[in-house]
C-alpha cells in the first residue's frame, strides 16, 4: 500500500490471553493465504517510538480467530529502524525484538507461515538504501534470529519504489545471500521489485529484468507482487475500475512467471465492501487459482488492533473487510 507516513489509531490493546488453535488450512489451490498483521510499523515518523503510543503488535486472539477461518500465513509489517537502529551494521533492540519474537511464535507454534517484513519501501530513516553490503548485514542479523524456525517466511523489503531497478535486484540478491548464510536454508524467500512491487506493471516498470536474475542455492524464492484495484492502484480508494481489473492486472505479471519458470504470491491486496469490487477480488483469485503453476497465494491488506474503522479491516470480529468481504472468499482460502 503506498502510504509511507503510517499514522496510528487510538485504540486500547487487549490483554485477554488468546487460546492457542492449529491452523486449519483448507485444502484448496493456493500454499499461502493470510493477511498483513499492521502496528509495529505505525508511527513511522516517531523513532524509535513508543509501544502503545506509536506503534503496536498484533492481537494473538485476531490471528487465531483467522487461523480458524483456513489462513495459513501471517505477515508482520516491522520497521528496519527499530528492531536494529542507527546503523544497518548495528545491534538488535532487544526490546522491539522481543515483540517480533513473540507474535513469530505465536503464530508458527499454531503451525501457520510467520513472514518477517521489513516495511520500509528501500529506505533506511527515509533515505534510500545504497549500501547493499550494509543491507546484507542488517539481514544477516535478523535471519540469524529466526534461523531454526522453517515457519518463518523472510521478505527482502516492502515496496521499493522510485529507485534503480538494478539497486533493487542487487538488495533483493544481497538479503538472499545474507539469510541463507545466516544459517537459515530450509525458509521460503518472499523478494519483492520496484515500482511498489506492482503486478501491473511488473515488466513495464523494467524491475522484472534484474528481479528474473535472482538466484538462490534453495530454490525457494517467492516473488511477492502486490495489486490493488482502485484507479490508480495505490490500495486508496474503496472503489474498483471494473468486475474484471484483478485478473485483468495481473495478467502480464502471469505471462512473465511461466515464460520464466518462477513462482508468486499476491502478497497484498484489497477491495471496498461493495458489490463490484468483491467481484473483482474473486475474479482475480479465481485466475490465480486457474494458474496456480505460479501463483502460490495471496495476503489480505490488513488486520491489525489499530485500523479501526479503516476501509479494508479483516481484523476480527467487526473490521469492515471481515464482515462484508471475507464471507465471500472462503472458497479461495
Amino acid at each position: 500500500m503506498r502510504f509511507v507516513d503510517v499514522l496510528a489509531g487510538a485504540a486500547a490493546i487487549s490483554g485477554a490471553i488468546a487460546v492457542p488453535t492449529k491452523t486449519l488450512k483448507r485444502a484448496g489451490k493456493f500454499d499461502f493465504t493470510g493477511v498483513s498483521e499492521s502496528g509495529a510499523e505505525f508511527g513511522n515518523t516517531a523513532l524509535p517510538g513508543q509501544l502503545g503510543k506509536d506503534y503496536t503488535w498484533p492481537d494473538h486472539n485476531a490471528i487465531s480467530t483467522l487461523i480458524q477461518k483456513g489462513f495459513n500465513t501471517f505477515r508482520i509489517p516491522i520497521m528496519m529502524e527499530r528492531i536494529i537502529p542507527d546503523k544497518l551494521t548495528g545491534t538488535v533492540n532487544e526490546t522491539y525484538a522481543a515483540g517480533l519474537d513473540d507474535i513469530v511464535q505465536f503464530v508458527t507454534g499454531q503451525g501457520a507461515y510467520a513472514v518477517v517484513d521489513p516495511h520500509n519501501f528501500g529506505r533506511y530513516y527515509n533515505n534510500i538504501i545504497t549500501d547493499v553490503a550494509g543491507f546484507g548485514a542488517w539481514w544477516t542479523t535478523v535471519a540469524k534470529r529466526y534461523a531454526s524456525n522453517e515457519k518463518v517466511i523472510f521478505d527482502t523489503n516492502n515496496e521499493f519504489h522510485d529507485e534503480d531497478n538494478a539497486l533493487v535486484g542487487q538488495l533483493n540478491q544481497a538479503a538472499i545471500d545474507a539469510i541463507r548464510g545466516a544459517g537459515a536454508t530450509s525458509q521460503y524467500i518472499f523478494v519483492e521489485g520496484n515500482s511498489w512491487t506492482g503486478a501491473w506493471h511488473w515488466t513495464s516498470s523494467g524491475t522484472s529484468e534484474a528481479m528474473g536474475k535472482l538466484t538462490d542455492p534453495q530454490d525457494k524464492i517467492i516473488y511477492e507482487m502486490h495489486q490493488y484495484l482502485d484507479s490508480d492502484g495505490s490500495g486508496t480508494s474503496e472503489s474498483c475500475v471494473s468486475a474484471t481489473i484483478g485478473q485483468e492486472r495481473i495478467a502480464d505479471a502471469t505471462a512473465w512467471l511461466k515464460a520464466n519458470n518462477k513462482k508468486a504470491i499476491i502478497g497484498e491486496t484489497a477491495g471496498g465492501a461493495n458489490a463490484q469490487c468483491i467481484q473483482a477480488v474473486q475474479g482475480m483469485l479465481s485466475y490465480m487459482a486457474d494458474n496456480s503453476d505460479v501463483w502460490k497465494g495471496w495476503l489480505w491488506w490488513g488486520a491489525g488492533p489499530w485500523w479501526a474503522n479503516y476501509m479494508y479491516s479483516i481484523e476480527p470480529p467487526s473490521g469492515t473487510a471481515f464482515t462484508k468481504v471475507l464471507p465471500s472468499l472462503t472458497e479461495y482460502i
